[in-house]
């Protein structure tokens, strides 16, 4: 059974951050959904751009760990341009399922557009729904993943339990986010080019300076790797671990329904 919504009057008394700005629990979801749909037609050429193409490192090194079986089900998160989905399909020989579930219609507008111009054969289900109550039975998938979202969810404590609640047993969860750069020197520069370099770039590419300024501030908001791991402990993950990239600029967390 899928958790509980709170009521929209616990929503407006509780707040949580927007970047830096604190706004009510009950309208985040909404400015990120406004967020994306304005970026979605021009997302991963922004990805290309901020991270000059590391950022398909980062995703490769994701699956590359998750090391995907055939004859499996993955449930792709936040996942609606299918950069995760189509890399996993591509590992087990298009011989499994996949489902990717996006709060957005503009990015699974664009995943569905994508899968189209790659002439991706495997079935992949394009579902409009919330992290924090997927539209998803209970023990149904074999592995969930999300990749640069849970940061934008309203309580990523529940979507982590959301996601253990739909994999099966002995199902693997794992999350490549943004994280806490470990490294001194690479902490400073990328504490420069994130704030003064990519909202500019996010004026010039996709014309607006606005959502990346909000994905710049999300970044820093999110917990380490080390608070990160207990709230997947505490959503019931066992053997719990992760591997950080590029110095700790993101890192890619994995857990287990056992």
């Amino acid at each position: 059974m899928g958790l509980k919504r709170m009521s929209g009057d616990q929503d407006d008394k509780n707040t949580t951050h927007f970047g830096y700005a604190e706004v009510p629990e009950s309208e985040k979801a909404g400015l990120v959904k406004g967020v994306f749909s304005n970026v979605a037609s021009r997302y991963d050429l922004m990805n290309d751009v901020m991270s000059a193409r590391v950022h398909r490192v980062w995703k490769d090194a994701m699956i590359n760990w998750l090391a995907p079986r055939k004859n499996t089900h993955l449930l792709d998160v936040a996942g609606g341009t299918g950069d995760i989905t189509f890399r996993y399909l591509r590992r087990i020989g298009g011989l499994g399922e996949a489902t990717v579930c996006d709060m957005t219609e503009e990015m699974l507008v664009e995943g569905r557009r994508r899968a189209d111009e790659r002439g991706v054969q495997a079935p992949i289900d394009w579902v409009c729904g919330d992290a924090m109550a997927l539209p998803c039975e209970d023990n149904t998938f074999d592995y969930v993943t999300i990749a640069f979202g849970i940061r934008n969810v309203t309580r990523p404590e529940q979507a982590l339990a959301e996601a253990h609640r739909v994999l099966k047993t002995g199902g693997r969860f794992m999350c490549l986010e943004f994280s806490k750069v470990r490294v001194p020197i690479i902490d400073d520069i990328y504490e420069a080019y994130s704030f003064y370099v990519i909202p500019r770039m996010g004026q010039i590419v996709a014309g607006d300076r606005d959502s990346y300024q909000y994905l710049v501030e999300s970044i820093r908001k999110f917990p380490r790797q080390e608070d990160f791991g207990e709230m997947m402990q505490t959503a019931g993950f066992r053997r719990v671990d992760w591997r950080n990239l590029t110095g700790g600029v993101a890192a890619i967390h994995s857990g287990w329904k056992l």
